[in-house]
C-alpha cells in the first residue's frame, strides 16, 4: 500500500469515528507503531488532524480550549443531564465546591432556583453570578488572577485560598477521563494542579464529564481515577468500562 493511500484511509477512519489509536492502525495496516506515529505527525503538519496521547482526533472533533462563551453552548443537553444528577447527590448544609467547568454552569442554573440551603465554594465567575441571586445559598468565592478564556481563577493565590477549606463534596470537570489507564487529565497545568488539590481536600469528590470525553487525554494528568468517588456522565458506558471502574472502586453514575 502506498503511503498516500494509507494516509487517505486514516483520514477516512477519522471522519467516521472522530479518533484513531496508533496500535489499532498499526494492526490494520500491518506496519509498526512508529510508522503510524510518523503518518499522524505528517498529517498533523498538514493541518488534517490533531495528535493526542496514543493516537489522534479529527480537527472537527478535538476538544480544544475555546472561549468560555463558545464552550457553554455546546452539548447543552448532556451537561444538563449531568448537572441534574450532581444536584441530587447534594445534601442541605453541605459545603460544596464547583470548579471551572461548563457543567458547573449547568449545576449553578439548577441551584439558582433551589430552596435548599447550601454553602458553595467556587472559582468560576459565571457560577458566582448565578448563585449570588439565591439568598438561601451561602456563597464563597476564590479569586486571584483571572483567566478570561476559562471564566475563572486557577493561579497561586486562588490555590492558597481554596486550601483553607475542606469541602464535603466537590464536583470537578475534566478534559479527559481514561478509566482503563486510571487517568484524569486537564488541558492546562494551573487548572490541573487546583483540581488535584481539591480532590485531596474534599471528603467526597465526583468528576463530571460528558461521555464524549471518556477515553480522551489532555496534556496534564492531575489525578488518577481511583482518587475520586465517582464519575457522573449523561449516558451509559460500556460494560467493559463499568467493570474497569468497579475494579478501581469508582462508581459510574449516569442520567440514563
Amino acid at each position: 500500500m502506498f503511503l498516500e493511500e494509507r494516509h487517505n484511509q486514516i483520514l477516512s477512519i477519522l471522519e467516521k469515528d472522530g479518533k484513531v489509536l496508533v496500535k489499532d492502525l498499526a494492526a490494520l495496516f500491518h506496519v509498526t507503531d512508529d510508522s503510524i506515529r510518523k503518518d499522524l505527525s505528517a498529517l498533523e503538519l498538514d493541518g488534517k488532524l490533531k495528535r493526542t496521547y496514543g493516537g489522534a482526533v479529527s480537527i472537527q472533533e478535538k476538544l480544544q480550549m475555546t472561549e468560555a462563551n463558545q464552550r457553554r453552548i455546546s452539548h447543552v443537553l448532556a451537561k444538563r443531564k449531568i448537572a441534574e444528577v450532581a444536584v441530587k447527590l447534594m445534601q442541605s448544609n453541605q459545603l460544596i465546591f464547583l470548579d471551572i467547568s461548563t457543567i458547573s454552569i449547568a449545576v449553578a442554573q439548577l441551584l439558582e432556583k433551589s430552596e435548599s440551603a447550601f454553602t458553595v465554594l467556587t472559582n468560576m465567575v459565571d457560577v458566582l453570578v448565578m448563585l449570588a441571586r439565591n439568598p438561601k445559598i451561602n456563597l464563597l468565592f476564590a479569586g486571584g488572577q483571572i483567566n478570561q478564556s476559562r471564566d475563572g481563577f486557577s493561579d497561586a493565590l486562588n490555590l492558597e485560598f481554596i486550601s483553607n477549606f475542606r469541602p464535603d463534596v466537590a464536583f470537578i470537570g475534566a478534559f479527559g477521563v481514561d478509566i482503563k489507564k486510571n487517568s484524569l487529565t486537564s488541558r492546562d497545568t494551573n487548572g490541573g494542579v487546583l483540581k488535584s488539590r481539591i480532590i485531596e481536600l474534599s471528603k467526597t469528590s465526583y468528576v463530571m464529564a460528558e461521555s464524549r470525553k471518556i477515553g480522551y487525554e489532555g496534556n496534564y494528568r492531575f489525578a488518577t481515577v481511583d482518587k475520586v468517588s465517582g464519575i457522573i456522565t449523561e449516558s451509559k458506558l460500556s460494560d467493559e468500562l463499568v467493570t474497569a471502574a468497579d475494579k478501581l472502586g469508582v462508581n459510574i453514575i449516569t442520567a440514563d
